[in-house]
């Protein structure tokens, strides 16, 4: 995959990648619901909406991701893809508790608790469930699907054929490379990144930050 065919959408602290693919484009990630119209704007700039849009692919619920989903699929009928353990996150609302690794992190939990209503998600139903190992070949994306819990039950892990990696969470990079900042299981997370540390990927692409290469980081798992 050529640098050149993945768009980044940033929405102040969150990133949403738009990747061309055969005969379309697929989404990762959806940002903030405040900026459904930057995400409309560029989306159909990239000439992917209104009908080039084949999956929108959730690395985990939070809100802050999926945070455009249910405007995707009210007004394209687009399909929403996510692991079923986090579904609930997306059907229901549900908040989950998690170890703050860093100030930052509690900083920013503090800021959504005061703006509660800003952040809120508009609750959605997934259409499809992703599954560890699943290939999205079907989606003209050469690209599968890996189950790499830690951050939430559900994060996942889009790791295309020539090992380029859209983490999710899992790994951030604002100030430098870095793991989740928030963590639901730290045993979940550790067996993660020792999964990923024996896969071959090359460049990094994470929920908040800049890419990476995962060379310059893989010693630090």
């Amino acid at each position: 995959m050529q640098k050149e065919d993945i768009t980044i959408i940033r929405m102040t602290f969150v990133n949403a990648f738009l990747v061309k693919v055969k005969e379309g484009f697929v989404i990762v990630d959806t940002g903030l619901p405040m900026f459904w119209e930057k995400l409309e704007n560029e989306m159909m700039a990239a000439g992917c909406l209104p009908d080039k849009l084949k999956l929108v692919v959730l690395t985990h619920g939070d809100f802050d991701h999926a945070g455009n989903c249910a405007k995707l699929q009210q007004e394209y009928k687009a399909r929403i893809a996510i692991h079923k353990e986090d579904s609930g996150m997306v059907e229901q609302g549900v908040f989950l508790k998690r170890k703050m690794r860093t100030l930052t992190a509690r900083i920013f939990s503090l800021i959504r608790k005061l703006k509660k209503r800003k952040f809120s998600l508009e609750k959605f139903k997934p259409d499809i469930f992703l599954n560890d190992g699943q290939d999205l070949g079907e989606y003209g994306f050469d690209a599968t699907v890996l189950h790499i819990p830690g951050h939430t039950p559900g994060s996942i892990g889009v790791l295309t054929d020539d090992g380029t990696l859209f983490a999710g969470d899992t790994f951030t990079n604002r100030r430098k490379p870095d793991i989740a900042t928030y963590i639901e299981n730290q045993e979940q997370l550790n067996k993660s990144l020792d999964r990923l540390k024996k896969m071959n990927i090359k460049t990094v692409y994470p929920g908040h930050g800049e890419p990476f290469e995962m060379s310059s980081f893989s010693g630090q798992l």
